[in-house]
């Protein structure tokens, strides 16, 4: 059956059900399609379930540092994995079920829970049927990667959505990758109670973050036992018995790794190999993800991509963001663009890590006169009370227009304080605004006015 929408929108990630809403509100009539499961990959792989066993996993940390804080628990502390997995389902459940409610609900809006595929720049066949519309929204996100490492077809592997279904817990878990993702799940099953060895291919983790974060991560990470292997090269997989192993090139330590399970960290790709974008013209980089403009708009008129498929983000935060770029663009007679946006993310460690703008690194390279102030999270009062004095803040200011140019807090509600730094950043404000604020104690955030009256140049 051949119908025309308006418009129609491929995917139900972060950005896609509100743009549903927004253009089924302004009286368009729009196919909504979804091949697998609705909320994307937040709710049912991402953000939503990590955070949610996290949470389990900073349950089972506390109560084994109870007699820190003067309270006793008798016994050994143990992690029932059942448990953590219903609980973390039932969570993913209600928000996956909230959120196709919702699309279902809208007026004007035909849901198709099938695959779609261009037949021509603004034609999609779907089912048995054949939908066309003028505007096209492209929001099909991305997977775990399965880099070919040798030996990576004869030996069982986790990736970060695998891994979400176990209800046991490994007695080794081996974790290829020092990134986000790779150090929340070896922070989190460390503390579930698995022996955790985390093999990086670079010299350092999180290597988009400056130097001193990596080190300060590392060694919070190690403080919990977690072992690491870094500068490993040449990365093979093997099985030995009933075990499985890594090969590593190092130079310290054993040339291979044991363990009893092995997760892959090492990125994700995004879900348009399938789509048949050859067959509408659209373009996309090597590695598959579709270009844009600023405005998120494709090489084909009438065609946006928004989401993790266009490489300008891969955040959650971002997503969301591209909807109301596309929405306010499209719907409001507005220009919003992508690079009005300011570079924004967070490690979910504990304690976690927030960062926004530009790194050391990068203000040093761009030559620019600068300002520095740095603070040990061992002088803010309130990690102190808490009893989670490791990492710290950093704040970097342009010292001509004394706009704030990046910072990053590692530390007790770093992912929360930043948000201080980021609003007026985006305010265009001088940092001295901030500096004069009075804020409540006892506060991280009360330490950020006190951090940027210690100012230095940058040398």
């Amino acid at each position: 059956m051949n119908i025309s929408f308006d418009s129609i929108i491929i995917g139900a990630g972060q950005a896609g059900p509100s743009l549903a809403g927004r253009l089924t509100r302004a009286g368009e009539k729009i196919a909504f399609i979804e091949r697998n499961q609705f909320g994307g990959t937040c709710v049912n792989t991402g953000c939503t379930p990590t955070k949610a066993m996290v949470a389990s996993a900073h349950a089972a940390h506390i109560a084994r540092r109870a007699g820190d804080f003067g309270v006793r628990v008798d016994g050994a502390i143990t992690v029932d994995m059942k448990a953590v997995k219903e609980r973390k389902d039932s969570i993913v459940s209600r928000s996956r079920t909230s959120v196709e409610s919702w699309v279902r609900g809208m007026d004007n809006c035909a849901v198709y829970h099938e695959h779609a595929r261009f037949i021509s720049s603004h034609g999609l066949s779907v089912g048995n049927d054949l939908l066309s519309a003028d505007k096209i929204f492209v929001n099909v996100g991305a997977r775990p990667s399965s880099p070919k490492f040798p030996g990576i077809d004869s030996v069982p592997y986790l990736t970060s959505s695998s891994i979400l279904d176990l209800d046991r817990l490994p007695s080794h878990l081996v974790i290829v990758g020092g990134g986000y993702i790779g150090l929340e799940f070896g922070q989190m099953f460390r503390r579930f109670g698995s022996q955790v060895t985390i093999v990086e291919m670079g010299p350092r983790l999180v290597k988009h973050e400056d130097p001193d974060v990596s080190q300060a991560i590392l060694e919070i990470l190690e403080s919990e036992g977690i072992q690491f292997r870094l500068n490993a090269e040449c990365i093979s997989l093997f099985a030995r018995g009933t075990s499985i192993g890594v090969n590593v090139s190092c130079i310290a330590g054993e040339p291979e790794v044991i363990g009893s399970d092995i997760l892959l960290a090492v990125g994700r790709v995004p879900n348009t190999g399938d789509l048949g974008l050859e067959h509408a013209g659209v373009a996309t980089n090597v590695h598959g993800y579709i270009i844009v403009d600023d405005e998120l708009k494709t090489n084909i008129p009438g065609i946006w991509a928004l989401g993790d498929c266009n490489i300008r983000g891969g955040f959650t935060h971002t997503s969301y963001n591209d909807f109301e770029i596309v929405a306010a663009n499209v719907l409001d007679n507005e220009r919003r663009r992508v690079s009005d946006r300011i570079s924004v993310h967070a490690l979910f460690i504990d304690p976690p890590l927030g960062q926004i703008g530009l790194t050391e690194e990068e203000v040093r390279q761009s030559g620019r006169p600068a300002l520095i102030s740095v603070r040990p999270m061992s002088r803010v009062a309130r990690a102190i009370e808490k009893g989670e004095t490791a990492g710290f803040m950093k704040v970097l200011v342009d010292a001509e227009t004394k706009r704030i140019l990046g910072a990053s807090i590692l530390g007790t509600g770093g992912d929360e304080a930043i948000h201080c730094i980021l609003d007026t950043m985006y305010a265009d404000e001088p940092y001295t605004t901030l500096k004069l604020a009075m804020h409540i104690h006892p506060t991280v955030s009360e330490l950020i006015p006190t951090l940027l009256g210690d100012l230095r140049p940058l040398v």
